[in-house]
């Protein structure tokens, strides 16, 4: 499992043996990506912040036991992702609602991913925000951790509690409906351009 800062252990080391520095750093390096990880599946943002709250007041309090991590942003993840099911599950027994949902102000998803290639136009990475949100929750969450998160399939395999096959297939149903999505749009963009400069 490649590390994801070449000093990730000594931080974590240092942080292990009560350095609030080193602890305030890793808070510092990942708070924004755990925060666009979190809201992509909580629909209240309040409940991502407490989420990810508790997580870093956990890593305090049993800072001591903890094992030596040498990706912390795996980690991090991972842990966040148990703390946002728990809260979701909590949630669901007094409401009747599914908050695993992506909300709709999600910022993180603007960004274009790799599979993007090329695609810049406005209405098209629009759309195709419309067209992640519409997946599946599992897919749309491998997708985001493969091509937003940049994790290989065996973290993904990890964090999610699924195995690697698992991570595998559903990417690869995920790519399938997004690039026939995408595909469709260009076409239909090619087409309104066409009717615009000769009509």
């Amino acid at each position: 499992m490649k590390a994801s800062l070449p000093n990730d252990l000594e931080i974590w080391d240092k942080f292990r043996a009560g350095d609030r520095a080193a602890f305030a750093r890793i808070f510092e390096l990942h708070y924004g990506q755990l925060y666009s990880y979190g809201k992509q599946f909580l629909t209240d943002v309040s409940l991502t912040e407490d989420a990810i709250q508790d997580l870093f007041i956990s890593l305090w309090r049993t800072r001591e036991n903890l094992s030596q991590v040498d990706n912390i942003k795996f980690y991090l993840f991972r842990c966040l992702r148990r703390n946002i099911r728990r809260i979701s599950q909590r949630e669901q027994r007094t409401q009747s609602q599914d908050i695993f949902l992506v909300s709709e102000d999600n910022g993180h998803l603007s960004q274009s991913p790799d599979f993007l290639l090329g695609s810049d136009e406005p209405l098209l990475t629009r759309r195709l925000k419309a067209i992640v949100a519409e997946l599946p929750k599992r897919q749309r969450e491998v997708v985001m951790l493969r091509y937003y998160e940049n994790f290989d399939t065996d973290e993904i395999a990890l964090i999610m509690g699924i195995t690697e096959k698992t991570v595998r297939n559903t990417l690869f149903n995920a790519m399938t409906t997004l690039r026939s999505s995408t595909s469709l749009l260009k076409v239909c963009l090619g087409m309104a351009l066409f009717f615009l400069l000769f009509s």
